[in-house]
């Protein structure tokens, strides 16, 4: 139990996690899985503020990963990457982000980019379970929590992990990928 969380050893119980997510465990770096846990929860709670005050989760814990989309400087197909920060921080997208894709614009990717793209749905992507080719950026706080939570590819599981699962998954550990909000 993790505040109100009911966890469980994620791949005893594939039929509370998406299918990618499901997907990236069968390939899942190094083997081993028991450390990452999942929890069923209330889709209409997933979203970060809610589910953190519903569950009794710290918003230190709970870290958001988040799509960004851009177009590269001269044309061509949209650059996407995948960043990940703890809750109670804001992902600095228009200057942090934008300056290392090298772009002019740098925006959230749209839910329908989203869902097109990594087959899971805003308010559960989950860097655990993202498509080759996109990269995953790391800001630096993540890697200084014990434990994580982070969706599990839907909007009715989170999972939790320790951050290393995160460069384990060939996730680039940035400093100040994120900014906290003036309290």
């Amino acid at each position: 139990m993790l505040g109100k969380l009911q966890t469980e050893v994620a791949t005893t119980r594939p039929d509370l996690l998406a299918p990618p997510v499901v997907a990236a465990l069968a390939e899942w770096p190094g083997g081993d899985t028991d450390e990452i846990l999942v929890a069923p929860i209330d889709p209409e709670l997933a979203d970060t503020a809610a589910f953190c005050e519903h569950y009794d989760v710290p918003v230190e814990q709970s870290a958001n990963t988040i799509l960004v989309a851009a177009k590269p400087r001269g044309g061509g197909d949209k650059l996407y990457v995948a960043c990940v920060v703890l809750a109670h921080t804001r992902l600095d997208v228009n200057d942090r982000v934008r300056k290392r894709l090298d772009v002019k614009k740098a925006s959230f990717a749209s839910a329908d980019e989203t869902r097109e793209l990594t087959g899971m749905l805003i308010g559960g992507v989950t860097a655990a379970a993202l498509p080759e080719g996109v990269p995953l950026w790391v800001d630096a706080r993540v890697m200084d929590a014990e434990w994580i939570i982070l969706g599990g590819g839907d909007r009715s599981t989170k999972i939790k992990v320790t951050p290393d699962v995160l460069t384990a998954l060939g996730g680039e550990v940035v400093e100040d990928l994120a900014v906290v909000p003036d309290a």
